[in-house]
């Protein structure tokens, strides 16, 4: 697979500071220069919002910093968390001397280092507390529901945690609406073609020519079924009646939902993808609210698209509806 990158050694350092340099709300700091966080800085007195990853799933992670959404957001190499170190800066830029929520994904690495940033920081007085996204369907059962990865689905707890931190909310409450989104939003994705990390002499993956994978990861992680690729309708049926089957059992009959290509997948397929979804949901009775169809949590260049679904309450939807501003999603007022 060609790609545009010079050492293969350099591609985040050089891709963060693309990255900033083409968005003057973004800045690179901490020692380790792993660490995004909004220029203008975090005002005190404001629950800090933080998150972190690994590279290659751009505009997950790093993207989502700014108004309304993170504050600081750590990084790691392709398909790799963030460092301990990395964690613990991006937690210090946050701090605005209420609190910092960790929001990140429900990944072992990820985990150990956020846990260990945390408690290297108890002796600073920054309080921190942790929210984990566990949104994919796939990935677990229901009855295993916090093994579950966290997939794209974690941007609706990012715009609400954030849209909640901005309003000077304490950290208990930024931290009960974070878990309350992720406990209402589902994802389940489907791959049609592997990406290839820099650096690598082979795909992620293997996938037939004609074959489709219904459930693979955003890393390549095995799936629910693999079969001869099917028309776009019949996917999308499929995807739409498995998140629905885990719908909450307080939901309402209000959702948003995001429907994402994983990287190489263009945005007149998510449209087909969408047109039937929508059909699927309305039929249920299901009122939609602020759909999304773009690139929000991609896998390099692999080929392919991710339902998520935000079962909403009054408190979710009026978040989601608040101002907020990132290189890669705007809501205005």
């Amino acid at each position: 697979m060609k790609k545009l990158l010079n050492d293969p050694r350099d591609f985040v350092d050089e891709m963060l500071d693309g990255l900033v340099s083409a968005h003057s709300t973004l800045k690179l700091g901490g020692e380790s220069a792993r660490v995004v966080h909004r220029a203008s800085g975090t005002w005190q007195g404001k629950v800090g919002v933080v998150s972190g990853g690994g590279s290659g799933h751009l505009p997950l992670f790093t993207g989502y910093v700014g108004e309304g959404l993170l504050d600081a957001c750590s990084i790691g190499n392709v398909f790799e968390g963030p460092t301990v170190g990395s964690c613990v800066e991006a937690i210090q830029i946050a701090n605005g001397g209420r609190g910092v929520l960790r929001l990140y994904g429900n990944y072992g690495g990820d985990r150990m280092n956020f846990d260990m940033a945390g408690e290297m920081l108890e002796d600073d007085g920054i309080r921190t507390t942790t929210v984990l996204g566990t949104d994919d369907v796939a990935s677990a059962g229901p009855a295993e529901r916090t093994k579950r990865r966290g997939v794209a689905g974690i941007i609706y707890a990012y715009k609400t945690a954030g849209a909640l931190a901005e309003t000077g909310a304490d950290l208990d409450a930024v931290t009960a609406i974070a878990q309350r989104t992720v406990d209402r939003t589902r994802t389940i994705g489907v791959a049609l073609a592997p990406c290839q990390v820099p650096g690598s002499n082979k795909p992620s993956f293997t996938l037939g020519a004609d074959e489709i994978e219904m459930g693979m990861g955003i890393h390549g992680e095995p799936g629910i079924w693999r079969d001869k690729l099917k028309p776009a309708d019949a996917v999308a049926d499929e995807m739409i009646e498995r998140l629905l089957a885990e719908k909450p059992n307080n939901a309402s009959t209000r959702v948003s939902i995001l429907v994402n290509s994983l990287g190489a997948t263009p945005l007149e397929e998510l449209f087909i993808l969408f047109r039937q979804a929508r059909k699927q949901l309305e039929a249920q009775g299901l009122a939609i609210v602020q759909p999304l169809v773009g690139h929000y949590a991609t896998s390099m260049e692999m080929a392919g698209a991710s339902f998520s679904l935000c079962f909403l309450d009054e408190e979710i939807e009026k978040l989601l509806a608040a101002p907020a501003h990132c290189p890669f999603w705007k809501v205005s007022a």
